[in-house]
């Protein structure tokens, strides 16, 4: 139960999760008794070209969103507005706000919130999915012709936070789901420069921002798809580092790097890399509102309520409900204005 909120500050519990292919799309609307389906049924309730995950799979998050019980979630791999409206209304009793703009994914996977109606406050989102990244494969660069930029594979979205003028946020959220390693065409090995280049420009929109709000505070939050913390830091991310005072709220508590594993790849002879690929980075400025302990990864749980343990080959973690795990943390006494 939160405590008492004042006119003046704001107690927010956030929650970072790819939600690993959210397609939730249904040829009409849906009503609840289609929870109580078999998984055949279920997929025969759209003939749209993606299929929907799998019921037990959106059960599973279901369970696990009503035990954090975030008041913003923030959400990447969502299959778009109408995906997100019915994960909330089907699943979550319609108690967010959908926040959602389409992005350039080839995969029609897009980044969203989920805002607690009972939250005192208003909000604006705002895309940069056609901002160029000033980039592109080196192979695609002709010498006799205007060089061209890449964009976000994805997007990064802003949420700004408000309570009277969208013009001052009390807070703002930057998230986004970088690109990933797969290099099908062969033109990037791992997509190493284009993730560097998005990282890069994300980094930028932070520091535009900073200037241009300067007294709002910011969440850079998302799937990263690679190490940017602190320990062994891969290359693409050094840049947070040396460019940006930001720091992620597992290594700001101290959180056991063991512990902070958000994706286990399984390898051949089931050997298991588990990793950080999400992160949630604070301005210094609210650092020290960071509610002690509060910063965590979920791990999901069995039908009993115990914690399951680490997927250790590909079919148990095929049965979770998501390859990510959720990022937890608080803010106390966020001033609002």
């Amino acid at each position: 139960m939160w405590p008492a909120q004042n006119d003046s500050t704001l107690d927010l519990k956030l929650t970072l999760l790819n939600a690993e292919n959210l397609f939730l799309l249904f040829d009409k609307k849906p009503d609840p008794n289609v929870l109580k389906l078999d998984e055949t049924q279920w997929q025969k309730l759209s003939t749209s070209v993606y299929d929907n995950k799998p019921l037990s799979k959106v059960l599973e998050l279901q369970k696990a969103i009503n035990e954090i019980n975030p008041d913003i979630l923030m959400l990447c791999e969502v299959g778009g507005e109408e995906s997100l409206r019915n994960f909330n209304e089907l699943f979550l009793g319609s108690r967010y706000y959908t926040a959602l703009m389409e992005g350039n994914s080839d995969r029609n996977i897009d980044i969203g919130f989920l805002v607690k109606k009972s939250l005192p406050l208003y909000f604006d989102l705002q895309s940069n999915k056609n901002r160029p990244i000033n980039f592109n494969y080196q192979q695609d660069i002709s010498s006799d012709k205007p060089f061209t930029s890449l964009k976000f594979s994805r997007d990064i979205v802003e949420l700004k936070l408000f309570k009277q003028s969208r013009d001052n946020p009390f807070l703002i959220i930057l998230l986004g789901h970088l690109k990933s390693h797969l290099d099908p065409e062969k033109k990037d090995s791992h997509g190493f420069e284009r993730r560097k280049a998005e990282l890069k420009t994300l980094i930028e929109i932070h520091q535009e921002l900073l200037k241009s709000h300067p007294r709002s505070p910011q969440i850079i939050a998302g799937d990263f798809n690679g190490n940017a913390s602190r320990n062994l830091t891969e290359l693409e991310f050094q840049l947070i580092y040396e460019a940006t005072q930001l720091e992620d709220v597992l290594h700001l508590q101290d959180v056991n790097p063991d512990k902070r594993w958000t994706f286990c790849q399984i390898r051949p002879g089931n050997k298991v890399d588990s990793k950080q690929l999400d992160y949630a980075f604070l301005t210094p400025d609210i650092v020290k509102l960071l509610k002690p302990q509060s910063c965590q990864v979920y791990r999901y749980k069995d039908e009993y309520g115990f914690e399951k343990d680490k997927p250790m080959t590909l079919d148990a973690k095929m049965s979770l409900p998501s390859d990510h795990y959720p990022v937890i943390f608080e803010l106390e006494k966020l001033p609002i204005w």
